[in-house]
């Protein structure tokens, strides 16, 4: 028997997916008088925006950096409206991120331009007609922030497109010029081979096929400030969005897998657990797994050529999407000492390379992440966080057929990290409490990424355009099928603000649909930002995430 979802005569929305995006449609949805429900697989919220711990400490797998941290700007207002950064403190560095060479060399890219000019110039004064180049566009990026939130693109009205060109206008030639110079081209010009290796790495691993446009813009928005990163890490952001988004009246289940979606003369009327239960709704929104959602809820019914293009071929390759993510977090029993970065990329020699099982760009990143907010590692010790890309078909297989292989692969990059970090930081000798390793799989298991993924698409490519086009064109609806739209990173595009204005543009979409208004408010909550905020997270570990070496 068909059972309602709402009793109030309220439009009534299903929401698939506790991510961020799924939290922020939920949180709207709410504001612009509906009745919400989040259905999420997981027992935490956030998706890959998330944290475990163990033995005190808490491994946060997500943020380095949050676009919107600083006030003035549309992603700031997003998370104001989310209630993400209510009460917390926000810490910034002065460095986006270190690069060191095999030799030990190294290279500082200084969120300020004057400074980084200064340091540039004084490792390779051969380069300095290139230096001052970036240098030049860095500080012309600091009187620009007309990157749009609010709004997707088809409602905006006539005086909101006016003024948005006013504001682009200025900035045209520089956006145009630095989409168009591709950062390998550009860093292939350095004479100084630290340099030329680099400036690729400023975000941590090689995007290879980013253009200059969003490295300038993320260190400009780090100079302000607006790239920091909030008290509480991943899962405190997204435990602000859940309370904001419960204190609202939304409603969230956890351990809710939804097996398919119901579909009723073309049209979404509710979705069906995997333990039978159903649920309906007016509206379904699919905050999850893009190709999930398209091909096995729906059973790959509602398609076009451009959904086939993006979900059925590029999703499958390497140009396109980014590789899963080997991560492993290292407990310290101490503190380090003060002049010790919080970001490095180590480029690896050939022998330290063939040591690291399925490293695919010969680097480790090592993030000191009890820098990044007091808290995450009890009082007295730190916190490493390294991380590089890796094939998730290879663990793929390897936990699938040969289990005691795949724990022993583990074990190799554990050993690997605990000496390599011995080697960098001699004062940690003896000292480690603890190493925890989660690899791509793990990714895949908790969230339902495709090839365990935490970024999703790749920025400025064809599946980027597309993803684009699926916003701008289709109003992330999918061909024939009415009561439905798609919301997160496999239609609005990588990176968390993203995520979260993807979830505004769907609930946007359907205040349209619907005829009603759109609302959204900035919280009020001005409570202090306390760790008990992330829940009874020592005890939700054992079970959903217990990523030891030895599991």
């Amino acid at each position: 028997m068909r059972r309602e979802a709402s009793r109030t005569g309220r439009p009534s929305v299903l929401i698939i997916g506790g991510g961020i995006a799924g939290l922020a449609a939920g949180c709207y949805a709410q504001m612009s008088g509906m009745d919400s429900h989040i259905l999420e697989k997981h027992v935490l919220p956030g998706g890959c925006c998330t944290a475990w711990s163990r033995e005190g400490y808490i491994f946060d797998y997500c943020i380095e950096w949050l676009i919107g941290t600083a006030p003035g700007n549309e992603a700031n207002q997003i998370w104001r409206e989310l209630g993400a950064l209510d009460g917390k403190e926000i810490t910034n560095f002065e460095v986006f991120n270190r690069v060191v060479a095999e030799d030990g060399r190294e290279v500082r890219f200084y969120s300020d331009p004057d400074r980084l000019e200064q340091h540039l110039l004084a490792l390779s004064p051969k380069d300095a007609r290139l230096v001052r180049s970036f240098c030049r566009e860095l500080r012309r990026f600091l009187d620009v922030d007309v990157f749009p939130f609010l709004t997707p693109p088809p409602l905006r009205t006539l005086p909101e497109r006016l003024a948005l060109l006013r504001q682009v206008l200025p900035a045209f030639f520089l956006f145009w010029r630095n989409s168009a110079r591709q950062m390998a081209h550009f860093s292939a010009k350095f004479a100084d081979p630290l340099l030329r290796r680099g400036f690729p790495n400023v975000f941590f691993q090689d995007h290879k096929q980013f253009p200059l446009l969003p490295y300038l813009y993320n260190i400009a928005c780090a100079h302000h400030g607006n790239a920091g990163v909030p008290q509480g890490g991943s899962l405190g952001l997204a435990r602000s969005i859940e309370h904001r988004y419960t204190t609202l009246g939304g409603k969230i289940s956890y351990r809710a897998r939804v097996r398919r979606i119901l579909v009723e003369r073309d049209r979404a009327v509710g979705v069906e657990l995997k333990d039978g239960t159903r649920h309906y709704a007016d509206h379904v929104i699919s905050a999850c797994d893009g190709y999930t959602t398209i091909y096995r809820l729906l059973g790959g019914v509602y398609t076009s050529p451009v959904v086939d293009k993006l979900y059925g071929e590029l999703l499958h390759s390497s140009e396109a999407v980014y590789p899963g993510m080997m991560s492993v977090f290292v407990g310290v029993d101490g503190e380090l000492p003060p002049d010790t970065p919080h970001s490095t990329t180590y480029l690896l020699s050939s022998q330290d390379s063939a040591r690291l099982p399925r490293v695919m760009q010969d680097s480790l990143v090592v993030q000191l992440r009890s820098r990044y907010w007091p808290g995450c590692a009890p009082p007295g010790k730190s916190l490493f966080h390294c991380t590089y890309f890796s094939d998730y078909g290879y663990w793929r297989e390897l936990r699938s057929r040969a289990r005691r292989e795949y724990w022993a692969r583990k074990r190799e990059i554990a050993d690997f990290v605990r000496r390599f970090l011995e080697q960098r930081h001699p004062e940690i000798a003896g000292r480690i409490d603890v190493v925890d390793v989660a690899t791509p799989t793990t990714n895949h298991r908790y969230t339902g990424n495709h090839g365990g993924s935490i970024l999703g698409w790749i920025g400025f490519t064809e599946a980027d355009d597309l993803a684009t086009h699926l916003v701008n064109r289709q109003r992330m609806r999918l061909p024939g099928l009415a009561g439905f739209s798609m919301a997160g990173q496999w239609v609005g595009g990588g990176g968390l603000i993203k995520v979260a204005s993807s979830g505004r543009f769907a609930i946007q979409f359907l205040c349209e649909e619907l005829g009603i208004p759109f609302r959204a408010w900035e919280s009020t909550d001005d409570r202090p930002w306390r760790p008990v905020m992330l829940g009874h997270l020592p005890q939700l570990d054992v079970r959903p995430m217990q990523l030891t070496e030895e599991a």
